[in-house]
């Protein structure tokens, strides 16, 4: 599994946590554009971001060339991330996932158990 990381924050973080929890798991850290462009073109199975608000600049670049099917904003300020809602949106297909900086330690993990669950 590839996993690209945009979005405007935590990026690294991102990618630790990824590690963390399985070393297999390939990660890139791209700019927002060369990480939906990598979606878009089947170079990478996942797309995590995070910002500020967890869809603007977090999923903003994956929403325009995925289209809003494909996207799921898990976290947004005031409204932490919800396992129930994440598992609904892998099973019902979405590929790339923002949240606020944040959340991202929760976020992440919770959206890794969905896609390794789902699959």
């Amino acid at each position: 599994m590839k996993i690209v990381i945009g979005g405007q924050v935590e990026k690294k973080e991102i990618e630790r946590l990824i590690k963390e929890f399985d070393p297999s798991i390939e990660t890139a850290v791209k700019s927002d554009l060369e990480a939906a462009m990598a979606m878009k073109t089947g170079q990478a199975d996942y797309y995590l971001g995070a910002c500020h608000t967890g869809g603007g600049g977090a999923l903003a670049m994956a929403l325009a060339m995925l289209g809003r099917g494909q996207c799921e904003t898990v976290s947004m300020p005031g409204r932490k991330p919800n396992e129930e809602n994440v598992l609904e949106a892998v099973k019902a297909g979405k590929k790339a996932f923002g949240f606020t900086g944040d959340h991202v330690e929760a976020a992440v993990p919770m959206i890794l158990n969905a896609i390794k669950n789902n699959s």
